[in-house]
């Protein structure tokens, strides 16, 4: 079933000089296996918004459904929620504790009343899953690059058979390679695994790429909403929300102002070469 948000609202240090609304009425339904990107520049709400789908973030009003269910509702079990929608922060330090990365891999699951077995079993496949070498395995966590901590840090949740995985900028500070490598395996577990994503990301080369949806947040609200053309498409709008179209979209009309009869709604690099190869036969 898919997350349905009603009107949500969140205020921080309500009743204060400090107070702030990071939240303004958010309505959205986010169906089954849908990958959807969340975009916005800082302070627009992205990071607070997907806190509140596992019950990182109490909201000020409104809530969050999952399969049918008020996950702010008192008898609500927030731990069986946290192992069907997983959460993969910004910074991986902030997930990694345990003394290697087998051990750490092994967490989740082992408090879910596996078995050991079980629980190794899930980690193992969680690790080959997202890519790590099979010598990484029992090194310290802390002594791997940024991308294999990254890596590691999407296993650990993995491990708990999601049925949601969000991701809060986990390209960030990585070379164009292991960007795209990350992304891929996103990309994969969603296509092969049916899983629901989302992926919060300042890059619009990177969800122009990958996702089905594109959600624009901008002032704590929902600013755009729509397929990545249609997003795309709105571009004095974003830059109101301090956003550009992608890279590819940007030559692309630069091309047209040159003379070129090519597709200023292209958003992919593939889809750029393709429109070139027909517009130059």
């Amino acid at each position: 079933m898919p997350i349905i948000i009603d009107h949500l609202n969140y205020i921080y240090e309500s009743g204060t000089a400090m107070e702030t609304a990071a939240l303004k009425d958010i309505c959205l339904t986010i169906p089954d296996g849908q990958f959807v990107g969340v975009i916005g520049h800082t302070g627009s709400g992205k990071s607070t918004l997907i806190q509140h789908l596992n019950g990182l973030i109490c909201p000020s009003s409104g809530t969050v459904y999952y399969n049918g269910e008020d996950i702010f509702d008192e008898d609500y079990d927030k731990k069986t929620l946290r192992s069907k929608v997983g959460l993969v922060f910004q910074y991986p330090e902030h997930q990694l504790f345990e003394a290697t990365v087998f051990k750490d891999v092994c967490f989740g699951p082992s408090n879910l009343g596996l078995t050991n077995k079980e629980t190794e079993l899930r980690a193992y496949e969680a690790l080959k899953l997202a890519g790590v070498k099979d010598d990484h395995f029992y090194q310290s966590p802390f002594d791997l690059s940024g991308g294999e901590k990254r890596r590691v840090a999407i296993a650990g949740v993995l491990a708990m058979k999601p049925e949601v995985l969000i991701l809060d900028e986990p390209t960030a500070g990585l070379d164009p390679q292991g960007r795209k490598e990350i992304l891929s395996l996103i990309k994969k577990l969603q296509v092969q695994g049916g899983m629901t994503i989302l992926l919060v990301s300042h890059s619009m080369d990177d969800v122009a790429e990958y996702v089905d949806r594109i959600i624009v947040m901008n002032a704590g609200t929902v600013f755009l909403d729509g397929t990545p053309k249609e997003v795309f498409r709105q571009e004095a709008g974003l830059q109101e929300a301090g956003l550009q179209v992608p890279q590819v979209t940007q030559i692309m009309h630069r091309l047209k102002k040159e003379g070129f009869d090519v597709d200023t709604e292209v958003v992919t690099l593939a889809g750029a070469l393709e429109n070139l190869c027909n517009v130059l036969r």
